[in-house]
């Protein structure tokens, strides 16, 4: 996923997006208001910019986050997270009503603000939500997942291999379409728990390796699910 961060401290800015490109998100840094308007914009060959999520510091050098929000919810429906020391129930209700999807406020738990730029992008369809499948984009295809040889259909939870059907577990299945759906996106161990087990992170690491070594098992392709040390798991879509 690509994000657009709108930070106006390059200090902050870089340690924030070295940890977002870790988590697999490419980053577009704007230092202030109007670079983070011009960043949304259409270019000269009508070409809109396309992101994920706009996080957006509010005390920019400029002018106002809130101003900046405002403009930018007149130019693009991508869903905006207010990141700011503003911590006052006034702020984060005038934030929201100015369009803002979400609003975190510092000093914030990096692992809530990945959850939180992955939940906005979930409920507002953001990029990759209905093109991940391979094929068109319509919403009848997305619901196929072809990835090499393997096929992964969500509405019957049928997998199969070169034609060949796999016999999967409910959990192995969850599994699979969750990482099937975002290929080469990187998803948090804690993620994958919370989307797939709906529970948190302890006590469960184990269960999720095991799952995984089970699909790389089933699927006879080692290399089809990655293992991103320290970090989580994504799924290495195989040639054709």
């Amino acid at each position: 996923m690509r994000l657009l961060l709108v930070e106006d401290d390059d200090h902050v800015a870089a340690a924030l997006s070295a940890i977002l490109a870790k988590h697999g998100f490419t980053v577009t840094h704007a230092r202030n208001g109007e670079e983070a308007l011009q960043a949304v914009l259409p270019t000269a060959q009508g070409e809109r910019p396309s992101y994920g999520v706009i996080l957006l510091d509010l005390g920019l050098p400029d002018q106002d986050g809130y101003q900046v929000c405002a403009r930018i919810r007149k130019l693009t429906a991508t869903p905006v997270i207010m990141v700011t020391a503003r911590s006052d129930v006034r702020s984060r209700i005038h934030g929201l009503n100015l369009g803002a999807d979400d609003y975190v406020v510092k000093p914030y738990d990096t692992g809530e603000l990945l959850a939180r730029i992955h939940a906005v992008s979930r409920r507002t369809g953001g990029p990759g939500a209905d093109d991940t499948a391979g094929g068109t984009g319509s919403a009848a295809e997305a619901t196929v997942l072809h990835l090499g040889a393997v096929t992964v259909e969500l509405p019957t939870r049928r997998v199969s291999v070169g034609g060949e059907p796999v016999a999967l577990t409910r959990k192995e299945f969850d599994l699979l379409a969750l990482l099937a759906q975002r290929p080469g996106v990187v998803f948090r161990r804690e993620q994958i728990i919370s989307e797939v087990w709906q529970t948190s992170w302890e006590g469960t690491g184990r269960t999720l390796e095991v799952h995984v070594a089970s699909l790389r098992s089933k699927l006879r392709m080692p290399a089809l699910i990655e293992t991103v040390r320290g970090v989580g798991y994504r799924l290495v879509p195989p040639a054709a």
